[in-house]
């Protein structure tokens, strides 16, 4: 069983704080170990009536999200600020800060309608816009189903159901596409870790690229845990001994490639792994697999399946 001693959890609480900082400026990160990823979608997107467009003044705190609201066609008064390119749509518009930490007196300056967030960023943002009186929704991108129930949601809020429906439809038929031509192919195990430069954690299931491999029919070796990520454990890894690795690199991703090749190479644990001897051991893109789910959902699983089952034909 997973060793749970007080060290590993320090560790892992200790890595998820690296992982906020170094991927902040990206995109919104994973939460701390104790709430981790929600259960179901979060209170704030309980079914509303439409706004009109009139009155919406909406602010998107991350990436994805900018992104899945120029999707549906909608303005914004507020964007992130991030190294990745944003749509063209929000040229011009008012940066409120790094999703981590946005500007609160800046985004309440712009007299928001709606502030819009993800459940991985609540834990510490919800008492921050709370003290500045700024009421903010949190959406649950953990999961794919999480998200499409979220993106259905904001259609029906700001009248893009149309919209809404047409992104989800894609997703759900090319799902259905590739899990068909998947077929009865054995399902491999899979582990997953997810680096910022100097350190690393295990993604369970319960993360979002842990889903994806899930809904692809990859096991994760590490199972029965209610959290997103966890720290190593070498020794209990090679346990599971996979089929597959996968390394998803965050922050710095070419840093990041190099500390994983170097701890591949230095660490002698690792050459005992199945996936490292068959040579199935892949870099995931950073664009492709971020922290929590995004509009690249359908490249995504294109490349996932060919890790995952190299002798399928797409």
């Amino acid at each position: 069983m997973y060793s749970r001693n007080r060290l590993l959890l320090l560790a892992a609480a200790l890595l998820l704080a690296l992982v906020l900082c170094a991927c902040g400026a990206a995109e919104g990160s994973p939460a701390k170990t104790a709430p981790a990823a929600a259960s179901a979608p979060s209170p704030q997107s309980a079914e509303t009536e439409p706004t009109s467009e009139e009155q919406q003044r909406i602010v998107a705190t991350t990436v994805a999200i900018t992104q899945i609201m120029d999707a549906l066609e909608l303005d914004l008064v507020g964007i992130p600020k991030s190294v990745k390119e944003l749509p063209a749509r929000y040229d011009g518009i008012t940066k409120v800060g790094n999703p981590m930490s946005p500007d609160m007196e800046l985004v309440k300056s712009l007299k928001p309608t709606e502030v819009l967030s993800v459940t991985t960023l609540k834990y510490d943002l919800e008492p921050v816009f709370e003290n500045v009186g700024v009421d903010a929704s949190f959406l649950d991108f953990t999961k794919l189903s999480f998200m499409q129930e979220e993106i259905s949601t904001l259609g029906q809020r700001f009248g893009r159901e149309q919209q809404a429906e047409a992104i989800n439809k894609e997703w759900d038929e090319r799902l259905n596409a590739i899990r068909e031509s998947i077929g009865e192919a054995e399902q491999p195990t899979v582990l997953i870790l997810l680096g910022v430069p100097g350190s690393y954690l295990v993604a369970t299931e319960h993360s979002y690229i842990g889903d994806l491999v899930r809904l692809l029919g990859g096991i994760n070796i590490v199972q029965g845990e209610k959290v997103e990520f966890l720290a190593s454990n070498t020794e209990y890894l090679q346990k599971g001994n996979p089929d597959v690795i996968l390394r998803a690199a965050h922050g710095m991703p070419e840093e990041v490639v190099k500390m994983f090749d170097k701890e591949f190479k230095t660490n002698d644990i690792w050459k005992h792994f199945k996936a490292v001897q068959t040579g199935r051991v892949y870099d995931l893109e950073e664009a492709l697999f971020g922290t929590t789910g995004n509009l690249a959902v359908g490249e995504a699983l294109e490349a996932l399946v060919g890790m995952l089952y190299p002798d399928v034909k797409r």
